[in-house]
């Protein structure tokens, strides 16, 4: 028994002698870094989700709100002039928490409708004075090279969860919210409308879909009436980096047959959501 709590203490002195080694020499690059995480998670020091989560902030120091947007072309707004009745649908089905609104143009952010602020409004039976603009809050604007480590920081400083994104001609390039950030860090996270771990589909237009990457290919045969072979995979996801011949990034589409899938959210290691239409001119 003492010899075998002996090795083991070896054993122990020689990792930690490494991970001290690294510190004391100050580590110069992230290799380096990497390196103490591996040690540390072989050593059962930390655990593999720990060492992921510490992973994705070093590599949330390296990007850009740009390279998480959701682009202009698939940002949910609402226009200004908007009745209650007109946008109570459009909420319903797309199922955000937060909505930019916008005036005479997409460049033209005049706020943003936060959901439960239209819930007094609902009880109101006299809606004729109704005014979006009223229930605004205000927009937070950053570049599209705005690092998004200090985009995280200035979010729980501040209390704010979107931020709007602009080019460098001043137009929207597109949205970005602290949830998005944090997936970056920690991985997917499922929200409130997320109830049922079985909810894969949601349709959000007449051609338009968001779809779980985890959602089984026999699942989605029968929701879209395809015949997408389930030999080889068994998830949609699967299927998806299939056709791209590689791990895809956010926003990198590609096409199976007459849909069009376009990666909502991926890490390094697999995909989480897609969005999917028709594809042009079928």
């Amino acid at each position: 028994m003492s010899e075998d709590r002996s090795g083991n203490e070896s054993d122990d002195k020689s990792w930690l002698e490494k991970i001290a080694l690294m510190f004391s020499s100050h580590p110069h690059s992230r290799h380096d870094l990497e390196d103490v995480l591996s040690i540390a998670a072989e050593n059962e020091v930390i655990d593999q989700d720990a060492r992921s989560i510490m992973e994705g902030a070093m590599k949330v120091s390296d990007m850009q709100a740009r390279d998480i947007m959701v682009p202009r072309a698939q940002m949910v707004v609402i226009k200004s002039e908007s009745t209650l009745e007109e946008l109570l649908p459009q909420i319903i089905r797309s199922a955000h928490s937060r909505y930019p609104v916008i005036g005479d143009s997409p460049d033209n952010i005049l706020g943003i409708l936060l959901a439960k602020d239209l819930l007094p409004q609902i009880l109101n039976k006299d809606r004729s004075d109704f005014k979006v603009e009223e229930l605004l809050r205000p927009t937070v604007v950053v570049p599209e090279s705005k690092r998004l480590n200090v985009l995280l920081r200035e979010f729980r400083e501040n209390r704010n969860h979107m931020a709007i994104v602009i080019d460098e001609y001043g137009g929207v390039a597109g949205l970005v919210t602290i949830e998005d950030v944090l997936e970056e860090i920690v991985g997917e996270i499922e929200d409130e409308t997320d109830a049922e771990e079985d909810h894969y589909i949601r349709k959000i237009s007449d051609e338009d879909y968001f779809i779980k990457a985890l959602t089984p290919i026999e699942d989605f045969n029968e929701y879209f009436k395809t015949k997408f072979s389930d030999e080889e995979f068994d998830t949609i996801g699967g299927l998806v980096i299939q056709a791209f011949g590689h791990m895809p990034a956010r926003n990198e589409v590609t096409l199976i047959d007459h849909f069009e899938f376009q990666v909502i959210n991926a890490d390094q290691r697999k995909i989480h959501s897609l969005r999917m239409r028709p594809a042009s001119g079928e």
